[in-house]
């Protein structure tokens, strides 16, 4: 321990010099390799003269034969205590410090450091907190800086029943795209590092477009005996034949003003005898798929129906055949 003793008056015979006693715990600007452990240094300008600490100032001053009687203005009274620097080691800054302060608490050894805070900065343990032997003391450094950023908001999917079309088909009818924002930010960072960040407004500037998929709810319907069980008075027996577009034609109505379709994923036209079939009545026809009956035709009586199908080849493949028809509805 160091301490530099300064009086403000000292008298010497009849030579009248002036001193100031300062107590100071850094590394002297005086060279001082001739000073040893628990002395403090008298400086009597010209000369410095190293005295032995005692418990007291004027018990000190005295091991080194100084006399100072109370009225030579020193600013410690000679009956005051001195204090044993408290060995610490201060982590700031990514630093490692190792400092002997007398000071009584840890913002006052800040402050006779020099070592500043800012209002966000956390120091421990606490500022109020009393200095003791080997303690660490540890400050972070706190930022928070506000930041603006532009992100994506994701879209949704949404599932919509198709009841025109087989469960085990599924389409998208709208794709999804992204939308856009603008995200303002209170960022924290603690010696440099990033340790949260916090939405504190948020700005629409374009709005998301759903993903829309159809899903189809027809269940596939056989007529075997491992296929699904239907009431027998629900089914009847038919003679089928096919028909198509002739001479290039690309868009064929029906006489019920539908136009005619082959969706073998879904209901597709048929023409049938209304006496037998009602128009609009939906059916499952074996080995054809769903249809609904949108045609009729002169030649189609009795238990007799007329399916549809695109291409000519398609027609001539199926050909006339005895087939069995569900009625749904």
């Amino acid at each position: 321990m160091i301490i530099i003793v300064k009086f403000i008056k000292y008298k010497r015979g009849n030579i009248v010099i002036n001193f100031i006693l300062v107590t100071i715990i850094s590394a002297l600007s005086i060279s001082a390799c001739f000073i040893k452990e628990n002395e403090m240094v008298v400086v009597d300008a010209p000369q410095v003269q190293p005295v032995s600490i005692q418990n007291f100032y004027g018990s000190s001053l005295s091991s080194g034969k100084i006399n100072a009687a109370g009225e030579d203005g020193i600013s410690k009274t000679l009956s005051s205590n001195i204090v044993a620097p408290y060995a610490l080691k201060v982590l700031v800054d990514s630093k490692e410090f190792n400092i002997n302060s007398t000071e009584k608490n840890v913002a006052l050894m800040l402050k006779a450091e020099k070592i500043n805070l800012s209002t966000t900065d956390i120091v421990s343990p606490p500022l109020g907190t009393e200095l003791s032997n080997d303690m660490e003391i540890t400050i972070t450094r706190v930022k928070i800086q506000t930041i603006k950023k532009t992100e994506p908001i994701p879209f949704k999917t949404i599932t919509k029943n198709d009841n025109n079309t087989l469960k085990s088909k599924s389409k998208v009818t709208q794709i999804g795209k992204l939308g856009e924002k603008s995200v303002i930010y209170n960022v924290t960072y603690e010696n440099g590092k990033e340790v949260a960040k916090k939405s504190i407004k948020e700005t629409v500037i374009k709005k998301p477009q759903n993903k829309i998929v159809s899903q189809g709810t027809l269940k596939a319907i056989t007529f075997s005996r491992g296929g699904s069980v239907t009431p027998s008075e629900n089914i009847i027996s038919v003679k089928a034949t096919a028909y198509c577009p002739i001479k290039g034609v690309t868009n064929t109505y029906t006489a019920s003003g539908l136009k005619a379709i082959r969706n073998p994923n879904g209901y597709s036209t048929i023409a049938v005898d209304p006496k037998v079939i009602p128009m609009g009545t939906k059916l499952y026809v074996e080995g054809y798929g769903y249809a609904i009956a949108a045609d009729k035709g002169s030649a189609i009586k009795g238990k007799f129906i007329d399916l549809y199908f695109n291409t000519l080849k398609e027609a001539l493949d199926f050909g006339v055949k005895n087939i069995k028809v569900l009625i749904l509805d």
